[in-house]
């Protein structure tokens, strides 16, 4: 089942990688990926930051690349989508008080289709409240509100990912192996090594 249409919700200061990576990484496998940002439409461009583990106590923040929208947020039926992508950063941190963009995370759960989030991206399945009694990585910090939310905290290496029936999540970057490969997964996509 390659050609799936993926939804995928964006904002300023998203993580640069968490952004870049997955949505390239999902189209070179055959998958349609929207890019969308509240307020903001297809030709657009946001910020995104690269956060990195240096040795400090939490991670430090850099600018990154100007990322471009493919799709209008205004004009989004999820209906026509099979999954969603939630990448982390600082953008979930403000989309979750958007009541549009909780309305359709809810909707991919509701309709039990698979979703990838990854780093502060689980703040917005928090939000939304679809993690009672799931089990969810995200970045550490992010532990209380899945717990708040009723889910269950995987503490996991960064560089691992845990999937609970279609919700695959991560802590961070160094995971896009494992995440990427569970999310595919879910979606049903084979890859084939000749």
């Amino acid at each position: 089942m390659s050609g799936q249409r993926l939804l995928m919700l964006c904002g300023d200061f998203v993580e640069d990688y968490e952004i870049m990576l997955p949505f390239q990484a999902l189209q070179a496998v055959g998958h349609r990926v929207d890019a969308v940002c509240p307020d903001r439409k297809a030709g657009e461009s946001i910020a995104t930051a690269i956060h990195d583990f240096e040795g400090d106590q939490t991670y430090t923040e850099k600018p990154g690349h100007r990322f471009t929208l493919n799709a209008d947020f205004a004009t989004v039926d999820p209906a026509v989508y099979q999954g969603l992508v939630i990448p982390g950063g600082r953008a979930p941190e403000y989309l979750r008080l958007n009541e549009s963009v909780i309305a359709l995370v809810r909707h991919f759960f509701e309709a039990d289709k698979p979703v990838a989030a990854i780093c502060h991206g689980a703040e917005l399945l928090a939000a939304a409240r679809v993690l009672e009694g799931r089990t969810c990585s995200a970045y550490p910090a992010c532990r209380p509100e899945v717990e708040l939310a009723g889910g269950r905290y995987a503490d996991i290496a960064v560089d691992a990912a845990v999937t609970d029936g279609k919700l695959v999540t991560a802590p961070a970057w160094p995971a896009h192996p494992d995440w990427i490969a569970q999310f595919l997964a879910v979606l049903g996509t084979r890859i084939v090594h000749a």
